[in-house]
């Protein structure tokens, strides 16, 4: 995978001169201090399995895999472990999904049957499935794992004793982190019913050290805000058969434990589990819990968390159907920490900056600080997933394809756009990756209405431009006219050109810059522009 990468040869440079480089080295420094093997060094990242993946779950993943990235870069050997959480109950039928789930509520997701053509063992399977479709569409190297195998098969089984060993102390300490009392008197365990079959409406008590056993009563319990019944069973479980499972209070530590997980990244919004988690694994296990950095959740467009639970899901799927797998990948990479939107209106801006990356990269586009040039050559490299191409694609603006595809021909699209393309030099150099880009095109156009993006606002000045530059292409008749229509209307309103220039590409294009305006006019043709400005006024 690593055989594309070009040597870094200035010291001061950390690997390949992004965060994750400089995580990658703090985490081999820190294994290195607590003298733990270095011979593999694992990443995690849990794969959620109740609802429909978005972008925000294959963010959680790209994260804890490009840190694997990172020390294989540096030559350590090093495995990301997708761990699908599909052990966990069912708390609410998510928006968007069968009615049919409400019957399941309080059931572990694995144990829920695949509502979608019954073609995975279990609904959970499913749900996990579509990320690990997204992950495969990538070229993501993983090592696949699931809760409801994993304690079957009895990885967990040591942890498991040594917590219900520990069950007073395990109690004090969730306490004493997140103030939660419920484990001082309850052990951290939850049985599945053997009678009705549910998972969070169990309450296990009088632990047997000797045979693993506990006692349950199937009582019920307040999920999300709503009662779920229990059917008040009591029996008895051997906590080792698989017929149960850890609460997230330490599930995580224990899964860290056992799995030898040395760094995952983890979203805001479970940070108190982490916490607890943390303490459990040097408390409880006397063993220094992974490395972790804090990032913030996915957003909508309307500032609400993504969430699977309230229907607002970009999958990475729609993403790919629009944009390549790398302009995710560079949303995902650019910024780690930060808060990020999740939108289609994400994508032409991602396309067109990685372009802009590539032109970097391949010496096209030069920078003159080096530490700033490593950095964003790394970017490029990790947004292709240290895969980097040995040669660069044909770069179009994205709104400009757009531009061509509501001209061309309807039924004779492809070969249109590309017949314009080439007609203005934009293929001179190469066509790789142009059909690609092509199709992607003509999925947004079918499938989104781009007219209904976000108006522009124009000041009063800006409004004049435009109204004046319409003027001018109305009279023009050719290339050099339509270029000097901008040059026409800014000495007669007193500006200078470079200042109404990036007035007309945001309306045009979505950014400040493009390619020349005369032969842009004559590529997309004068009507179609003329109306652009209009929309804009």
């Amino acid at each position: 995978m690593l055989d594309n990468l070009r040597p870094i040869d200035n010291k001061k440079v950390i690997g390949r001169g992004t965060w994750y480089d400089k995580a990658a080295d703090e985490l081999i420094k820190r294994e290195k201090k607590l003298k733990r093997s270095l011979d593999k060094m694992r990443t995690e990242s849990g794969l959620g399995a109740s609802g429909y993946p978005h972008i925000g779950s294959i963010g959680d993943a790209l994260r804890n895999y490009g840190i694997t990235l990172a020390l294989q870069a540096r030559g350590y050997e090093s495995e990301y472990i997708a761990f699908a959480d599909d052990k966990d109950g069912l708390r609410k039928v998510p928006a968007g999904m069968p009615e049919e789930l409400e019957q399941y509520l309080g059931f572990s997701v694995a144990q829920i049957p695949d509502l979608f053509g019954d073609c995975h063992f279990s609904f959970g399977e499913h749900m996990s499935s579509l990320l690990k479709e997204a992950l495969d569409m990538n070229g993501v190297v993983y090592t696949p794992m699931s809760a409801y195998q994993t304690y079957k098969d009895g990885v967990l089984d040591d942890e498991i004793i040594t917590l219900l060993d520990n069950k007073e102390n395990v109690g004090k300490i969730i306490k004493r982190v997140t103030g939660q009392d419920k484990y001082i008197d309850n052990l951290p365990y939850f049985v599945v019913c053997e009678n009705c079959g549910k998972i969070y409406t169990t309450y296990a008590h009088d632990y047997n050290s000797q045979t693993h056993t506990v006692q349950y009563e199937c009582r019920g319990m307040e999920v999300k805000g709503r009662w779920q019944e229990g059917c008040g069973h009591k029996g008895e479980v051997d906590v080792l058969s698989g017929n149960g499972k850890l609460p997230w209070k330490v599930e995580f530590g224990a899964r860290w434990h056992a799995l030898d997980i040395r760094f995952e990244a983890y979203g805001k919004d479970i940070a108190d589990s982490v916490y607890v988690n943390d303490a459990i694994c040097r408390e409880i296990f006397d063993w220094e819990p992974p490395m972790h950095v804090q990032y913030e959740m996915f957003l909508d467009k309307g500032g609400k968390k993504i969430s699977k639970s309230a229907g607002n899901v970009f999958t990475p799927q729609v993403w790919y159907r629009y944009g390549s797998m790398q302009s995710l990948n560079l949303l995902i990479y650019k910024r780690f920490g930060g808060t990020k939107s999740g939108a289609g209106d994400d994508i032409p801006p991602h396309m067109d900056e990685l372009d802009e990356l590539e032109d970097i990269y391949f010496g096209n586009r030069k920078v003159k600080d080096q530490k700033e040039y490593y950095k964003l050559t790394g970017l490029y490299e990790y947004s292709h997933l240290l895969n980097p191409p040995t040669e660069p694609e044909a770069h179009v603006p994205f709104n400009l394809m757009v531009n061509l595809a509501k001209v061309a021909p309807p039924g004779n699209e492809a070969k249109f756009m590309k017949a314009k393309l080439e007609d203005y030099g934009y293929l001179n150099e190469t066509d790789r990756g142009i059909d690609e880009r092509i199709t992607r095109t003509l999925n947004w156009i079918r499938d989104i209405d781009s007219e209904k993006s976000e108006p522009i606002e124009l000041t009063d000045v800006q409004r004049q431009v435009v109204k004046g530059i319409i003027n001018e292409l109305m009279k023009a008749e050719d290339v050099e006219a339509y270029q000097a229509s901008i040059f026409n209307i800014a000495k007669v309103l007193d500006l200078k050109a470079r200042d109404v220039f990036p007035v007309v590409y945001r309306i045009l294009l979505g950014k400040d810059r493009g390619p020349r305006f005369g032969p842009y006019v004559g590529l997309v043709g004068k009507e179609s522009v003329i109306a652009s400005l209009k929309a804009a006024l």
